[in-house]
């Protein structure tokens, strides 16, 4: 029997590719100057409206998806009996995978026979997305929950995820950098680069000064120990500096295939324009 894939909305899948393969995206929402909106259908705020917005110095949060949601989802298809697997954010990075918790144990009181398996990616943006897209392939091959789950939880640990951020603002308002560093590092130009750790914190790995030398560094650093040579690319608004490292990793790296998955507004909102990133699975663990 087939299941059902779901995710949420900061794993930054295109739309198209996520009905093409049977993807339910669930969505965070996102605050902007005193006006909530959501991150999938129709009415969604857009990343480039987002990023607009953040750049006349709106500044966004971001909220969780609620047990709620989760519990009118997993009702509706264990209904109609189905299996699911949800691909969950980070647990470290937002609350949405102790939803998807609270909501499974709720639906399992009522339907004792439910499979509703959930996996914490440990992972955000391109880096889930690439998790998302594995487990979609690995089912449409006709491999069975179970098998889909245990691969998923194996490789997970392999994902790479480095950021490079362009203005220190957004990590100062979001907490992880103070006042005082974020103002001396813009006054010397220096570019933090970030990645996920091993617990799927967003952590820093090291600093550079100016973007050239952050960009060099964190293709250099994502290229380190390859296993798969499909890689994921993403960016906030700086496409130019994107399709520029995508033909770098095409043409000089070895690396055989680039998606770009553009950084959706959930991740955009605590990263800010002109963010980079590239998501690579490798062959040690993080």
């Amino acid at each position: 029997m087939t299941f059902k894939l779901v995710t949420d909305s900061t794993a930054d899948l295109n739309e198209t590719w996520a009905k093409d393969n049977d993807v339910t995206v669930l969505g965070l929402t996102i605050s902007l100057d005193g006006m909530t909106y959501e991150t999938v259908g129709d009415n969604r705020i857009t990343s480039e409206e987002l990023l607009a917005a953040m750049q006349t110095g709106s500044n966004p949060t971001t909220s969780q998806i609620n047990v709620g949601v989760f519990e009118a989802y997993f009702r509706q298809e264990v209904q109609k009996g189905n299996n699911l697997l949800y691909m969950a954010f980070s647990s470290v990075l937002s609350g949405t995978y102790q939803s998807a918790v609270m909501a499974r144990e709720m639906i399992l009181e009522e339907y004792p026979e439910a499979r509703i398996e959930i996996v914490d990616t440990l992972a955000a943006a391109g880096g889930e997305g690439f998790l998302v897209m594995l487990a979609a392939e690995k089912r449409n091959q006709g491999q069975p929950l179970d098998q889909v789950v245990a691969d998923m939880k194996a490789v997970s640990p392999y994902l790479y995820s480095h950021f490079l951020v362009d203005d220190l603002y957004h990590l100062m308002r979001g907490g992880r950098l103070s006042k005082s560093s974020a103002v001396i590092g813009s006054l010397i130009n220096i570019k933090p680069l970030l990645w996920i750790n091993d617990q799927g914190k967003l952590a820093p790995l090291t600093k550079v000064r100016g973007r050239k030398k952050g960009i060099r560094e964190m293709v250099e650093k994502s290229l380190e120990d390859l296993d798969y040579t499909t890689v994921v690319l993403a960016h906030a608004g700086d496409t130019e500096a994107a399709q520029k490292i995508e033909e770098y990793l095409l043409d000089e790296s070895g690396v055989r295939c680039v998606i770009q998955l553009p950084l959706g507004p959930v991740i955009a909102a605590h990263v800010g324009p002109g963010t980079l990133a590239i998501f690579t699975i490798k062959k040690s663990p993080r």
